[in-house]
């Protein structure tokens, strides 16, 4: 069937308007006022640790383990295989929270009791959540506010693999920065298609 028989308006004097156009904000991320003390987030995304992953942050790092790059020493320790750098966990958990926690962070104040209970193999899914413990306002800058959470990781088995307490700086509503005179102007988009 010959595809121009298919619609029977005629393009040239459709009549029709061009549906209106609306921006429409993304998730921008919590300002300290969003948060509440006791507020769990479960955070979205997890991710699969491959061989190429554990072995690129070790060697970017410079750290020089062979329980993370050489196979055939880690097959010969108790755990009988590369275990996966405890700092690329660390990254990638505190990674997983920024959607929820410090989107809008203005400087992160430090981990402190990061514990690795459990190890983490090239292959593993590490997913994480977070817990707010404590808010508070910062003296010395009044513009933004003080939040203190515990995070856990953990593997696709609902095993714990590092736990840590995170205290960072956020900014409070009306004062994070905008970037959006930096946005070009909406008319390269093209037009939308008509609406009846």
């Amino acid at each position: 069937m010959d595809s121009s028989t298919d619609n029977n308006t005629d393009s040239s004097t459709d009549s029709r308007r061009p549906a209106p156009s609306r921006v429409v904000e993304g998730w921008a991320g919590r300002l300290f006022e969003d948060f509440a003390v006791g507020d769990i987030y479960y955070h979205p995304f997890g991710k699969t640790v491959t061989q190429a992953d554990n072995q690129s942050f070790t060697l970017m790092t410079q750290n020089v383990s062979k329980t993370h790059v050489d196979a055939n020493f880690g097959a010969k320790t108790e755990f009988g295989r590369p275990l996966v750098n405890s700092t690329l966990t660390l990254a990638l958990v505190t990674g997983q929270s920024t959607i929820d926690l410090s989107m809008n962070v203005f400087a992160n104040m430090g981990w402190d009791e990061v514990r690795m209970p459990n190890p983490v193999y090239e292959g593993d899914t590490i997913y994480s959540r977070s817990k707010v413990l404590a808010l508070r306002g910062s003296k010395s800058r009044p513009t933004l506010g003080l939040v203190t959470v515990a995070t856990e990781g953990y593997n696709q088995d609902s095993t714990i693999v590092i736990s840590y307490r995170r205290t960072f700086m956020v900014y409070r509503v009306g004062h994070l920065p905008g970037v959006e005179d930096s946005r070009p102007d909406e008319s390269s988009l093209p037009d939308t298609e008509h609406q009846a």
